[in-house]
């Protein structure tokens, strides 16, 4: 169920949301709290934030800008309600980024309409139509947010391998329904054992990326893989399951046996934090999912150490590797859906 996020102190608003969007699978969740406000939104992903400036020792205009500068809340339409009527006010308001302002006193109807209109932007914007995920420019800043922060971070780049031949067996609406299961329990996973601003994106067909801490990326990377391991066989066919492969063709159109759809994650982490370039890491993080396709355990880790030769080591899910490829992490997650449907 999607939620939508009341910021206010009396409960008037979210009574009303409650209302007339319960029946349309939203959950209107109130908070009386800035920080409050702010930690739900990451931890959630509201559809919709409905903010009241008037809040004892809460500055509505600083959660709208932290709800704004974070790129995982970026996308979140906010709506305003005010008892500030001028033109200042407003200015500021829609400087910071809001999407309506609505001035006190106001009717319902009026309200409700901005609530639909928010959720119906919400539904048409950027987002993964399939897995409501974000991805694309929101992703890339994601990404920069952690480059230009002094934190050591991590990013996961996930990815299904033999996903064309099951595609081809079972059909493209398996197929869809295989990758939303893997963008849920990436959110699942993120949500249970991850931190509130860790950032789940949807890069395209069968590409997912976290941006996680390095603390983290263990624990998120054992459960993902045995939630997908278990969750992912109520896909198949008893007999497939039972044989361990499933029966397609191949690129040339001859029959042949593939192995059940497994989950490659490769993993880029720098806990040293230096300094690195969008480019330099989307060319880590390609170089580390294509070595996971290859490891026995479908993991690598790939360590970005500038200035030392490259040594790979023999130990399959450990890498350290150098070099600037100078292209875009998108670029190779484009040729990889391409080659699926070769």
């Amino acid at each position: 169920m999607s939620s939508i996020l009341v910021v206010e102190d009396k409960g008037v608003i979210t009574q009303l949301v409650r209302e007339h969007f319960g029946d349309e699978g939203y959950q209107a969740v109130m908070v009386s709290g800035g920080e409050e406000a702010v930690q739900f939104a990451m931890r959630e992903m509201p559809s919709l934030a409905i903010l009241d400036v008037e809040l004892p020792n809460v500055d509505g205009y600083q959660v709208i800008q932290q709800l704004r500068d974070h790129p995982k809340c970026m996308h979140i339409p906010i709506i305003m309600i005010s008892a500030y009527t001028s033109l200042v006010d407003k200015v500021r308001a829609y400087e910071l980024g809001v999407d309506s302002y609505i001035t006190k006193p106001c009717s319902s109807d009026e309200l409700l309409a901005h609530i639909r209109r928010q959720l119906r932007r919400m539904q048409q914007s950027t987002l993964s139509p399939l897995t409501r995920l974000p991805g694309g420019l929101q992703l890339e800043r994601a990404i920069d947010y952690k480059l230009r922060g002094s934190d050591p971070w991590s990013i996961l780049y996930l990815d299904l391998d033999n996903f064309k031949a099951f595609n081809d067996a079972y059909g493209f609406v398996t197929g869809n329904d295989m990758i939303l299961l893997v963008g849920r329990i990436c959110q699942r996973v993120v949500y249970e054992y991850g931190n509130a601003d860790d950032f789940v994106g949807h890069i395209g067909g069968d590409d997912f990326v976290i941006v996680t801490t390095p603390d983290r990326e263990k624990l998120l990377c054992r459960h993902i893989l045995a939630r997908y391991k278990e969750e992912s066989l109520a896909f198949y066919r008893p007999e497939d399951v039972a044989r361990g492969s499933l029966h397609s063709v191949d690129r040339k159109g001859r029959p042949h046996q593939f192995p059940l759809v497994t989950l490659s994650i490769g993993v880029v982490s720098d806990q040293i934090k230096c300094s690195h370039s969008m480019n330099e890491v989307s060319s880590l993080t390609a170089e580390a999912k294509r070595l996971a396709k290859q490891s026995s355990n479908n993991v690598s880790r790939v360590s970005p150490q500038w200035g030392i030769p490259p040594q790979v080591s023999h130990t399959p899910a450990t890498f350290n590797l150098v070099g600037n490829i100078g292209r875009n992490l998108f670029h190779f997650a484009d040729e990889d859906i391409l080659a699926k449907f070769k």
